[in-house]
């Protein structure tokens, strides 16, 4: 069995492979995906009329992986805990240097309208028991490097105050604690099998830490895809649906990848989540050479320093 160490480099590396791999797809149908790209085997350069990719070079990862790592360096910064305000800040700023280098991949629904009330100065505990997109679950797999799933319940407890300033609904909340611990798990050791099953018991916990919002459990839905996989993959929710990914290949993580990427949809969440966990499953060394080297050579990243002393803050 690799380490814990390996184990948590595989699950950054994870993250922003399939978030590359799904940058290009985004916001495309599934058969879009296929008219435009055919089959997706590798990091591909976004169409030149791609609506938020566009212009962007194979291996480029978008603000999945940016967010998650933003939220490393709060955790860092913190020892391990959360300042919702200073996480708020920092999404304010990077979405402004964003916009100032032309992107339009910026801040999803729910986390604009929270960063705009902070902004104004309005209420955000009001505007963010609204939202119950996955922003929260993009970023949150850096949690599941610096604490154990020997105590769901703390697990929870931090995704709660790494989330609830942009995301504070039950279903948001649920999402990103399934996320949280499946990557947890993975870095402990667990099988793809056994790092659902923690997810599922984490999106149960998750939703009743806040008020109920209008629909289905998260945790329900995660093992419902799972149960689908071999028949469909129609799954409405990205985060049930990068579980039922990882259920149709446990043991091939840049298959899940591909997979995953080559949905459509919000692709390359379903992707960055799928990869994140993945690779805290199987380790650093199943992700391709070649991949791991384009990754690098495109972006400006430094995952193995930040895996490394994320780990060094993991309790349990």
């Amino acid at each position: 069995m690799s380490s814990a160490g390996d184990r948590a480099r595989g699950a950054l590396y994870g993250l922003a492979i399939g978030d590359a791999l799904g940058m290009p797809t985004q916001f495309m149908s599934h058969e879009e995906v296929g008219v435009s790209f055919g089959v997706i085997d590798g990091f591909r350069t976004a169409p030149s009329d791609h609506p938020i990719a566009a212009g962007l070079p194979a291996g480029s990862i978008t603000d999945d992986t940016e967010q998650a790592m933003l939220l490393a360096d709060v955790l860092l910064d913190g020892a391990g805990h959360v300042d919702g305000d200073d996480l708020a800040r920092r999404l304010l700023a990077w979405a402004e240097r964003a916009r100032e280098r032309g992107s339009t991949d910026l801040l999803g629904p729910s986390s604009s309208a929270a960063i705009a009330a902070l902004v104004s100065g309005g209420p955000l505990d009001e505007v963010s028991r609204f939202g119950t997109t996955n922003g929260a679950a993009m970023r949150i797999a850096p949690i599941g490097l610096i604490i154990s799933t020997d105590d769901l319940d703390a697990l929870v407890d931090l995704v709660v105050d790494a989330s609830q300033m942009t995301h504070n609904t039950d279903i948001a909340i649920a999402g990103a604690a399934a996320v949280a611990a499946a990557v947890s798990g993975g870095i402990s050791g667990a099988s793809v099998t056994e790092a659902a099953t923690l997810g599922i018991k984490a999106a149960e916990l998750g939703q009743r830490r806040c008020d109920w919002t209008p629909g289905p459990s998260v945790a329900r839905r995660i093992a419902w895809a799972i149960e689908l996989v071999g028949t469909s993959l129609a799954a409405q929710e990205s985060v049930p649906a990068a579980f039922a990914v990882l259920a149709l290949h446990p043991d091939n993580p840049w298959q899940a990848c591909l997979t995953a990427a080559s949905l459509g949809g919000d692709s390359d969440t379903i992707a960055a989540m799928t990869g994140a966990i993945a690779g805290a499953c199987h380790g650093m060394d199943r992700w391709p050479r070649d991949a791991v080297q384009t990754l690098r050579e495109v972006n400006d990243l430094d995952l193995d320093t930040i895996a490394e002393k994320l780990l060094a803050l993991r309790a349990g």
